[in-house]
């Protein structure tokens, strides 16, 4: 198949497109110099292209505070790239697929994070821009497809992890960033800060098994929205207790900082329609995936000690 992809350089980008390439496929995945999904007409240098699959993972942001700090420039910028895409999608490739990103903190803190209730009542507070505009896409893809007869999946991930994340600087996502304290703890002798009280829970999911998890939907579903997560989440201090382990820090060192950001208090997808969609739908478990990407931190994100 032939398969363009936004978003092809980051994190999950790379490990689409290297799982797309080996499995033969064709690949378009334009850099955002190539293809500035913020400029009008980005996308028609691809147009005289017919490709079978569009997948839309490009959006502008960050993990940790940032979605406090940029609501507005949130809001113009990612709705500018997402119905960029779909007009595109729509006008110029309406024979493909549209597979596009959602996220989980669409869901309201107070239903259940299932499918149905992705665009019932309200998101927390500080990440509600970004919820939204994931929220308009997923209308944009439904409206245009009742149109123009068009097929399109949204699949929503809980947090991904795995080696080759981003080293470029910006804010990391909590799971590297735990790692990267938790090493820089042990390397030079000092305690460790977190942020909040530690009970905070999260779900994780191996950035390979959702590549794999996507693809496979996207070759027998339809106009519908699956959650893809590990369906279970453990606390921060689950999570600590398992790096210091493998590190060699002592948990006891870590000091909690109650009056540090910490968004959401719980967050697990139900994973009840994936089950039932791939029966044999098995994540890696996390003392299997982690202990490589710890490896990794030290290597790429930890800088060394004099």
């Amino acid at each position: 198949m032939r398969i363009f992809i936004t978003g092809g350089g980051g994190f999950l980008g790379r490990h689409l497109c290297a799982a797309l390439r080996a499995a033969g496929h064709e690949v378009s995945a334009p850099s955002s110099r190539e293809c500035d999904l913020l400029v009008d007409g980005a996308l028609e240098p691809w147009s005289a292209g017919k490709f079978d699959r569009i997948f839309h993972l490009a959006a502008w942001t960050q993990a940790g505070d940032f979605c406090l700090r940029h609501p507005g420039e949130q809001w113009v910028k990612n709705q500018r790239l997402n119905t960029q895409v779909l007009a595109w999608w729509a006008e110029r490739q309406p024979q493909a697929k549209l597979i596009t990103i959602g996220t989980s903190c669409a869901y309201s803190p107070d239903l259940p994070l299932r499918e149905e209730h992705y665009l019932d009542g309200q998101p927390i507070d500080s990440l509600y821009t970004y919820a939204m505009t994931k929220r308009m896409m997923l209308v944009g893809q439904r409206s245009l497809a009742k149109q123009y007869g068009l097929k399109h999946l949204t699949v929503v991930p809980s947090t991904l992890y795995g080696p080759g994340y981003h080293a470029d600087g910006r804010q990391l996502h909590f799971i590297f960033d735990l790692i990267r304290k938790i090493w820089l703890g042990k390397l030079r002798g000092e305690p460790v800060a977190l942020w909040g009280d530690g009970q905070q829970c999260r779900e994780i999911i191996h950035v390979d098994d959702f590549v794999r998890t996507a693809l496979r939907l996207a070759d027998s579903v339809d106009n519908e929205v699956v959650n893809i997560g590990f369906g279970r989440e453990h606390s921060i201090r689950e999570f600590a207790a398992l790096i210091c382990a493998e590190v060699g820090y002592d948990p006891a060192a870590i000091q909690y900082d109650t009056s540090r950001y910490v968004g959401a208090r719980s967050k697990c997808l139900e994973i009840g329609k994936l089950r039932r969609l791939l029966p044999d739908f098995s994540p890696t478990p996390l003392e299997q995936g982690l202990p490589p990407v710890i490896a990794w931190v030290r290597d790429s994100l930890v800088q060394p000690v004099a």
